[in-house]
């Protein structure tokens, strides 16, 4: 696609490599990358607890290596000192049992887990089941209530940390603004069997809005060259984007949403956890 130069906007991944403009120039992501939600718990690991002792638990690809990376970029020099425990899975394995016990048995008070839905649900009820009250941080992919939370057993995932750049449609705080009733009076309307709590939703629901300014900003210069070019001019806010986090771009800036907000798990519901980072 990149060699017949054709824009590939708003990637639905948070892989790194779709902002990389010397290899993919007509390829541009949208979400924040992994790499940057681990250098966010890096960051958090550390000013919360100045000596955390820190277990990974990782998926064994590009995805769990990118989010190691941030972490480790997050974490500085200190990394070495910080982490006790690194452990590995296959997406193919059945269970990450022994990896939960190996993590524990360094000595980690904090639990990193940087894993797809099913793993993360997996570690989350071990951790529970041995009595293992590390401070556990989960990637947003696997921060689903209905479908990690709930499988884990709400009560085993109270305190778990992860991070969104989304407003919550279920925070009873966010109800009654604009921008969620118009969100979910959108779902209703268009696609009503769908769940509008489900984050795939928002990002859909986002990312096209995205795509309807780009097309705004092109005119009637629909070439692929000019639609490249709107999309690397983007300087906009979105209804469900959390207060504070926009979408930027720039010629050399193939990022658009670079700041997240961390969130913990209350035992119903996520609740903000500081600033944005």
């Amino acid at each position: 696609m990149n060699a017949k130069k054709v824009p590939q906007l708003f990637v639905g991944s948070g892989a790194t490599r779709w902002g990389d403009i010397t290899k993919s120039p007509w390829t541009l992501g949208w979400q924040p990358t992994y790499h940057t939600e681990g250098r966010v718990f890096g960051q958090h690991a550390l000013a919360s607890n100045p000596n955390a002792k820190i277990a990974v638990l990782m998926q064994n690809d590009d995805f769990g290596k990118d989010f190691q990376k941030g972490l480790l970029d997050g974490l500085g020099d200190k990394a070495k000192a910080h982490i006790v425990s690194t452990q590995t899975f296959e997406v193919t394995d059945p269970t990450v049992d022994s990896q939960i016990v190996s993590a524990r048995a360094a000595g980690a008070d904090v639990l990193i887990i940087l894993a797809t839905p099913k793993f993360a649900a997996m570690a989350i009820r071990k951790t529970a089941e041995m009595g293992w009250n590390a401070q556990r941080y989960v990637a947003s992919v696997a921060q689903s209530v209905g479908a990690v939370l709930k499988p884990a057993g709400l009560q085993n995932a109270e305190g778990v940390i992860s991070a969104t750049y989304f407003r919550d449609p279920s925070d009873p705080g966010q109800k009654d603004t604009p921008e969620v009733k118009q969100y979910l009076a959108f779902m209703q309307q268009h696609y009503p069997q769908g769940d509008p709590y489900d984050s795939l939703n928002l990002i859909g629901y986002s990312a096209a809005q995205t795509l309807v300014q780009t097309l705004k900003q092109a005119g009637d210069n629909l070439t692929r060259e000019n639609v490249m070019k709107q999309a690397l001019n983007l300087s906009m806010t979105l209804p469900m984007l959390y207060p504070g986090i926009d979408v930027k771009t720039g010629p050399n800036d193939f990022f658009p949403i670079e700041k997240m907000q961390l969130i913990r798990f209350n035992g119903t519901r996520y609740e903000p956890v500081g600033s944005l980072f």
